[in-house]
């Protein structure tokens, strides 16, 4: 290795050894202003709630979010642990290694390497996912998994990765090792393009591995449905219900799907809690996501950010620093996808906010698209119940909530609606 070579290895390493521990840092700290945050809060319900939601449900919901945030801050550090384990302990070189010595050093080999870690990860995992369902979920009433569901989901979530995974991970080591310099751009075509491909299949071809999707039968809420899609011009494959209590007792509704496959979704405890004009109500917002445009710039800002990604691995795909640098004696193109995309959210997490601030720019338009289109007074009382039924905690931290939180806290958001009906 030449001087300036191991210059550069040095200076890499001590570069994500400082971006690790920062973000860790980070990250605990801010856990430990939301739970402390929380905690200061835990003895009275907010203002604007009494009589909506009462001291015992608050409670509930400070100590569920303070034992997910204990929870999360334990992951973290695992994690981490693991991350600095597979690069600099030598984890992915060992594994790579035995792909190679079994499968060769081509495609097939590179297939292994992803496999082996894949297998190496979840089992690793394994203690901390049993223990978020069936303790964690299970001490606050939330979860319905069995251990025979669960045992069935890994086993099925595991072939169905598979299946999708390594065909598209056989087409982008293809492309690395033969396209040329611009191997990134075709890559980023091929995976923009699965993208697509994957909206479109997803609702009708890989939900229904895990969830049974029926039509409303409800006939005066699908009229009251019906109606709303013809109000907002919004022509979809069909509103239905999937069975969300299978696996948990929290509520929800989302939009899914690509052009002709678009859906509408409502789980059915969400059904089960929500009075009609609620549903329509919750369901005017979703379709506010849809009317403001916000699913197509989502796209194009993660094809966008994907492009960007894809150049700087394309940069940095050749230089055997990168690889020295993270544990990796012998450069490979397997390797250099495991490792940028391993090092990738280190780098990353002190700028989720931006995301974040998006997502809750979103979230509003989306509100106001609701008020418009259907009764305010029936989303706020709708989200109250969410908040109460789901035990999200009205009072988070707001720092915390900046970088983790998609939608805006329970105060803004009503402050908000009630702003926007006055």
């Amino acid at each position: 290795m030449e001087p300036n070579d191991f210059m550069d290895v040095m200076q890499f390493t001590q570069i994500f050894v400082g971006a690790v521990a920062i973000n860790i840092l980070l990250q605990l700290w801010l856990k430990t202003r939301h739970i402390r945050h929380i905690s200061a809060h835990r003895e009275a319900v907010p203002v604007a709630y009494v009589g909506s939601i009462d001291l015992e449900q608050h409670q509930k919901a400070a100590d569920y979010s303070i034992a997910k945030a204990r929870y999360a801050r334990l992951a973290l550090v695992w994690e981490s642990a693991l991350l600095i384990a597979f690069t600099l302990g030598g984890g992915i070189a060992w594994l790579d290694n035995v792909s190679r010595s079994m499968l060769g050093d081509g495609i097939a080999g590179g297939l292994g390497l992803f496999a082996l870690l894949g297998l190496a990860n979840g089992l690793l995992d394994l203690p901390f996912s049993l223990y978020q369902t069936f303790v964690l979920e299970t001490r606050f009433g939330f979860n319905k998994v069995t251990p025979a569901l669960f045992v069935t989901d890994l086993i099925k979530g595991t072939l169905l990765g598979a299946a999708i995974g390594l065909p598209l991970l056989s087409v982008v080591l293809w492309l690395m090792s033969q396209a040329g310099s611009t191997w990134w751009i075709w890559t980023w075509g091929v995976w923009t393009g699965f993208g697509l491909l994957m909206m479109a299949i997803y609702p009708k071809w890989i939900a229904p591995i895990f969830n049974k999707f029926s039509p409303l039968e409800d006939a005066s809420l699908k009229t009251r449905i019906d109606a709303l899609l013809v109000k907002c011009g919004f022509q979809s494959n069909g509103v239905f219900l999937m069975d969300g209590s299978k696996r948990s007792s929290h509520g929800n509704a989302y939009f899914t799907g690509f052009g002709k496959t678009k859906r509408i979704v409502f789980f059915d405890t969400l059904i089960e809690r929500l009075t009609p004009v609620e549903i329509e109500a919750v369901l005017a917002h979703e379709l506010g996501h849809f009317a403001c445009k916000h699913i197509v710039q989502r796209m194009v800002v993660s094809y966008v950010l994907g492009f960007v990604v894809l150049a700087l691995m394309g940069w940095m795909k050749d230089a055997s620093w990168f690889y020295a640098a993270l544990g990796v004696p012998h450069p490979s193109t397997a390797a250099a996808l495991v490792l940028f995309f391993l090092a990738l959210p280190v780098f990353t997490f002190p700028f989720g906010w931006i995301g974040s601030f998006m997502s809750r720019k979103h979230e509003f338009e989306a509100d106001a698209f609701a008020v418009a289109h259907s009764d305010g007074a029936a989303l706020e009382s709708g989200l109250i119940k969410l908040y109460r039924d789901n035990a999200s905690t009205l009072t988070p931290d707001p720092l915390h909530s900046l970088f983790y939180d998609s939608h805006p806290p329970a105060s803004l958001r009503i402050a908000a609606l009630r702003g926007s009906k006055q």
